[in-house]
């Protein structure tokens, strides 16, 4: 389960796996969207302030180039001004000078006139030409531009597209992810759900077993088999826990009384390192009269200090309703060191 506090009333409340994972899942949605439109939005900007650039930077080329060649026509038109106006004076003065020639004259000017009248074509047919090749010029340049205008807008485009794609790509990945992820928790806890019936069927099963083997023993035996069972555990790892160690059973009941087993394990030396005398206690279920661990620790305790051990521990299944208790042995320790 997990807690979330409301951010607006503050009041908190627990949710469970799937609606937390469904909240995470709306959250990272939102934000997603989110920083698409953000991204869409500065590719945006940014392509309109490159067109803005290249129209502004077209726009000056143009005046410039305009003017320059204003100038150059008013230049050409100073210089046919003044080439008339030298001809009219030297028309003048020949005229004051040799009146008699007037004929010979006139006809000269006659061709003067035809020649200020080629040049004055020449001279217009030049600045057409010019003119037509700055337009030419501007054209080339206004094309180039265009070109330049439809490259960035290209350009733009693809960047956006292969943004596009990469976040659609990380945001399928991510839901693949999410998915896989989803499908491997159910799939972990209906693995954990069949292993712990599982596991809940052996118990009962074993419980069950061993409620049946208690209702056909007697109290004698129920105690019996906890020893046998005790003594088979220590076996099965005495010769690589317990190489040096004794495990036998007390026989000796000179003074009265004696325990179940005896336990000493030695050093490499022979010399013994720690000492216990083993009490096993088990009833049947339907024994009329119930005895308690703490019946048993007086008498266990004087086996102990008889026989010579440093330790005693009560292995019991007397007091299923202790906590101590379990569906296996339980181990009860009643420790005295040794006087």
């Amino acid at each position: 389960m997990h807690e979330i506090i409301c951010p607006h009333c503050q009041t908190a409340f627990k949710i469970d796996e799937a609606g937390y994972a469904d909240i995470l899942k709306q959250v990272r949605d939102t934000d997603f969207e989110k920083q698409l439109h953000e991204r869409l939005t500065l590719a945006e900007q940014e392509k309109r302030n490159a067109v803005e650039l290249a129209q502004t930077k077209l726009a000056g080329e143009f005046r410039n180039v305009s003017a320059s060649k204003d100038a150059e026509i008013q230049e050409l038109k100073g210089q046919l001004n003044a080439s008339g106006v030298e001809r009219e004076l030297a028309v003048a003065a020949a005229l004051n000078v040799v009146e008699k020639e007037r004929d010979l004259l006139a006809n000269q000017l006659e061709h003067a006139k035809q020649d200020k009248q080629a040049a004055s074509n020449l001279a217009e047919a030049k600045l057409a030409n010019e003119l037509q090749k700055v337009t030419a010029e501007k054209n080339a340049d206004l094309q180039n531009l265009h070109a330049k205008l439809d490259a960035v807008e290209l350009t733009q485009k693809l960047a956006i597209t292969e943004a596009v794609s990469a976040v659609q790509k990380e945001r399928d990945d991510l839901r693949s992810s999410l998915e896989r992820a989803e499908l491997e928790k159910q799939l972990a806890e209906k693995s954990l759900k069949d292993k712990y019936e599982t596991q809940i069927k052996d118990r009962d099963d074993a419980i069950e077993r061993l409620r049946d083997m208690k209702a056909r023993l007697s109290t004698k035996m129920v105690g019996e088999t906890l020893e046998q069972h005790c003594e088979t555990e220590f076996n099965r790892i005495r010769a690589t826990a317990f190489p040096r160690a004794y495990f036998e059973k007390d026989n000796d009941a000179r003074t009265g009384s004696k325990g179940d087993y005896i336990f000493r394990d030695m050093d490499e030396a022979g010399t013994e390192i720690v000492s216990i005398m083993f009490e096993m206690k088990n009833e049947s279920d339907r024994t009329t009269t119930k005895s308690k661990n703490e019946d048993f620790l007086k008498e266990l305790d004087k086996d102990r200090v008889e026989k010579g051990c440093e330790y005693a521990i009560l292995v019991s299944l007397l007091e299923p309703d202790s906590e101590l208790y379990n569906t296996g042995i339980v181990d009860v320790f009643h420790r005295h060191p040794k006087m």
